[in-house]
């Protein structure tokens, strides 16, 4: 019975934050060895669970190696990251024997001493498993595509959707294509193409045009005889790296002309639509002006402060404009572990003044006060049984309030662990109505509406100012390919 590891490491690194990544946050979140990993995955909606299945169908030996994850935040530690890769080697050499590998990297991640963390850790495994051993693996679209991650693998494939819904499809796609390629029936090599482009994060949802065209066009492709897989990588902007833009990768079977030049084919069909990519933006102001007449419940996404782009989760530019303009009843949810403990010190059924959301920086808002009537505080954990952006199918909010001003315009819940807005349980778990408010505000772009558009019947992208804000010209780079289009709004280029 052929042996067929699998391993995973998962983070997108936000490089403008501040803070760092460390070792703690891995262990905060995910660091699982052997069959932990299967236990813990077995009924995640998640790749590394479309691998175990794939696997079993097919008869081949399922070998869990290691897994870890970190909420997204800032560039990940040196220490830590030197840390986490020695365990996955360890790991991976104490197995034994493997007849092929299955890897699931995010395609973001950014350690201090290594921009490159996925080409690089990818690089390190291909040298423990040999050049004959098959990698195959799963992206996240969000990633940046590197040379470096393809020239270490056989076959890495992204998942199609935005929000994330196909994770587990793609799992199994990629252990049906090592079956295949283990029994012989194919060889798997790729290409990638590297248009000088980004796609905007306000452009990245893939069922929306002008993005959907694009995604039809990588459709087509797919189905081309002697084509395994073709990939389309949005790309992920708050990735201060060389790598950073979109991308183009086709998996053919043992064809690297056909691959490269279908890959070249299709980085010129995204060059085609890259005015139209570019992003369009609404200010905090006139998003509010329109949610007082948009049919409700509205969902107003906060851009710049999106947690699963790495933000502080405490960006309050929509509090305080939604309190100016008197536009509720608004729910939002803001990281300040202070305001907790406030709130639970004079306990449910109190009435308490607070500071709530930003406190160290100026470029999220600024603090917003108010007095408030405290209405639960206690354990924020919380499951979510449908398929939803990320897979996840566990939360934890950590100790959490819920308060509510005198007016009822604003219902704030207050956590002490970031949390992406990925599942209405969020709400429905602590007695909230998602259908009681005018305004629901995520922070996020694209993910949270997988979860959100069944009850809302509108949708607000607001360009607020922060560490994940749209309008990325913006913002601080350094270390960026140029040119590169919009940043240079004249660049050219031929594949």
């Amino acid at each position: 019975m052929p042996r067929v590891g699998i391993v995973a490491l998962i983070q997108e690194s936000n490089t403008f934050l501040p803070g760092t990544t460390t070792f703690e946050h891995f262990r905060q979140d995910l660091i699982l060895t052997g069959e932990e990993v299967r236990d813990y995955f077995g009924a995640a909606h998640h790749e590394v669970r479309g691998f175990l299945d794939g696997l079993a169908r097919a008869g081949f030996e399922a070998v869990p190696i290691f897994a870890a994850r970190a909420l997204p935040f800032g560039t990940i530690e040196t220490a830590a990251f030197d840390r986490i890769v020695k365990m996955m080697l360890d790991e991976l050499e104490s197995n034994g024997r493997l007849d092929g590998l299955l890897v699931a990297p995010h395609g973001a991640t950014v350690a201090q001493s290594h921009p490159d963390a996925d080409g690089y850790w990818l690089s390190r495994v291909r040298k423990v498993v040999g050049p004959q051993t098959p990698i195959i693996g799963t992206l996240d679209p969000h990633g940046n595509l590197s040379a470096e991650m393809v020239a270490a693998s056989d076959a890495l494939m992204s998942y199609r959707t935005n929000p994330h819904i196909d994770q587990e499809q793609r799992g199994i796609e990629a252990a049906e294509l090592m079956v295949r390629t283990l029994r012989g029936q194919v060889t798997p090599v790729q290409a990638a193409c590297f248009p000088p482009m980004l796609i905007n994060i306000e452009r990245q949802c893939t069922s929306e045009p002008p993005l959907s065209e694009l995604v039809a066009e990588f459709e087509a492709v797919r189905g081309r005889g002697g084509v395994l897989s073709a990939s389309l990588m949005l790309g992920f902007p708050y990735s201060d790296v060389p790598e950073m833009g979109a991308a183009a990768l086709v998996g053919t079977d043992g064809d690297s002309v056909q691959a490269q030049s279908l890959a070249n084919q299709l980085g010129e069909a995204m060059w085609s639509h890259r005015s139209g990519l570019a992003g369009s933006f609404i200010s905090v102001e006139d998003a509010v002006t329109q949610a007082r007449t948009l049919p409700a419940p509205i969902c107003m996404l906060d851009m710049g402060d999106n947690v699963g782009g790495g933000s502080p989760g405490n960006g309050t530019w929509l509090v305080h404009e939604l309190h100016r303009q008197a536009v509720g009843p608004a729910f939002i949810c803001l990281y300040d572990p202070t305001a907790v403990m406030q709130a639970d010190a004079v306990g449910v059924g109190s009435r308490v003044r607070l500071t709530v959301g930003v406190k160290t920086d100026d470029f999220h808002g600024s603090p917003f006060q108010a007095a408030f009537n405290v209405k639960f505080v206690g354990d924020g954990k919380f499951s979510e049984s449908q398929v939803r952006h990320g897979g996840i199918t566990e939360f934890n909010q950590g100790h959490m309030a819920i308060v509510e001003t005198d007016d009822k315009l604003l219902t704030l819940m207050l956590t002490t662990h970031r949390t992406p807005p990925f599942s209405l349980r969020q709400l429905t778990a602590f007695g909230l109505d998602p259908l009681s408010f005018r305004v629901i505000v995520a922070k996020g772009v694209n993910a949270p509406l997988a979860a959100y558009q069944p009850v809302c019947p509108s949708i607000l992208r607001v360009n607020t100012r922060g560490v994940t804000m749209a309008d990325v010209t913006q913002l601080p780079y350094h270390h960026r390919r140029k040119p590169m289009y919009p940043f240079e709004i004249e660049t050219t280029w031929n594949p």
